[in-house]
């Protein structure tokens, strides 16, 4: 059991270096190859592109996975919306109305 853990996390550790390697190397490469002849800028080492992976995960979050695992909102809304009953369905439209104002089709407007 434990030996299965040690195992486990040796591959994380090698996954890990792996795509640091490989990342690394490929934003070198692409910042070397654009960077200087677009904007005549310095070229970079591979610790840099390394350090620069860093900051955009830090500043824009990437990395994350599929698309589906930060819309779990989406998907729980709509389980909720699926088990309302159209009384429950029509006071949470009119709370939302008050909140953000109208949204869907506009309701027919009785005729006087």
């Amino acid at each position: 059991m434990k030996r299965d853990r040690i195992l486990r996390g040796l591959k994380f550790v090698l996954f890990a270096v792996l795509f640091l390697t490989v990342f690394g190397f490929v934003v070198r490469s692409l910042w070397n190859w654009l960077t200087p002849a677009l904007f005549g800028w310095h070229l970079i080492t591979f610790w840099q592109a390394v350090g620069i992976l860093l900051l955009s995960k830090i500043l824009f979050g990437g990395f994350r996975g599929g698309p589906g695992r930060h819309m779990y909102w989406r998907h729980r809304m709509r389980e909720r919306w699926e088990h309302m009953t159209p009384e429950e369905r029509e006071k949470f439209r009119e709370g939302m109305r008050g909140r953000c104002g109208p949204f869907g089709p506009p309701a027919a407007q009785p005729k006087a």
